[in-house]
Formats: C-alpha cells, sequence, structure tokens
C-alpha cells in the first residue's frame, strides 16, 4: 500500500507524459497533495476547478437515474489530456486524483491504466 506521496511521485514519473498530479477531497475542492505543476499551471487552482466539474457530472447523473459509478472523465485540450479518476478504493470515498498530461507524449490507454493501478495501491 502506497501513501499519498509516494503515489503521487509514482503517478509524475512511472507516467509517459504526466506534467502534474494531485489527490483531492472533492466534497471541500481541497487538494490534499500535489506534485508537478509549473509557475504558470497551478494544481490547487485545477483542483478546485475540477471538483466543480465532479459534481455536475453527478448531480447530472442523478437527474438521469443514472447508478453506474464514474470511473474517470477525460477533458482534452490541444497539448494536454486532464484525467481526473474517482478513487473507489476503500478509504477514498469523495476523493478523486487528477493527471495532466502532455498530448504530444502521452499513451492515454496506458495513462488511464496505469493510474487505475495506483489508486488500488493507494491507502489514505
Amino acid at each position: 500500500m502506497a501513501n499519498t506521496e509516494t503515489a503521487l511521485k509514482e503517478a509524475l514519473t512511472s507516467i509517459e507524459g504526466a506534467t502534474g498530479v494531485a489527490l483531492v477531497d472533492y466534497t471541500s475542492g481541497m487538494a490534499l497533495g500535489t506534485m508537478g505543476g509549473s509557475k504558470s499551471f497551478d494544481l490547487n487552482v485545477a483542483a478546485a476547478g475540477n471538483t466543480d466539474v465532479i459534481r455536475a457530472k453527478m448531480r447530472t447523473m442523478e437527474m438521469l437515474g443514472l447508478k453506474a459509478g464514474i470511473e474517470d472523465i477525460l477533458i482534452t485540450l490541444s497539448d494536454q489530456y486532464h484525467l481526473i479518476r474517482l478513487l473507489s478504493s476503500r478509504g477514498g470515498n469523495g476523493l478523486f486524483l487528477y493527471l495532466v498530461l502532455d498530448s504530444s507524449r502521452a499513451n492515454l490507454a496506458m495513462a488511464r491504466h496505469q493510474l487505475k493501478r495506483i489508486e488500488e495501491d493507494l491507502e489514505v
């Protein structure tokens, strides 16, 4: 089992194209840990903003009567992928992993696979 810092470091170093990663509480919008990012890309601001994305999707699913759980949400930009993975492991309720990828270097399928594996090993 990996702690938050170990899991974030693993995501940033083992996922090709990763430029930033955060563990976020979507009930408060607070990042519990961040790694990477840059002066022009504040992961704490992104974490808070993506909390709204999750809340909106959950409200929509509730209005539609959908019972399935969200595995991940993908946002594609012209030069980046933003991958939001809701934690389903024990102790992870209300949390998500947020991964920023450089789309020119990333393999999206592998990134999703690796992020799922990291989530499964994460102990919160």
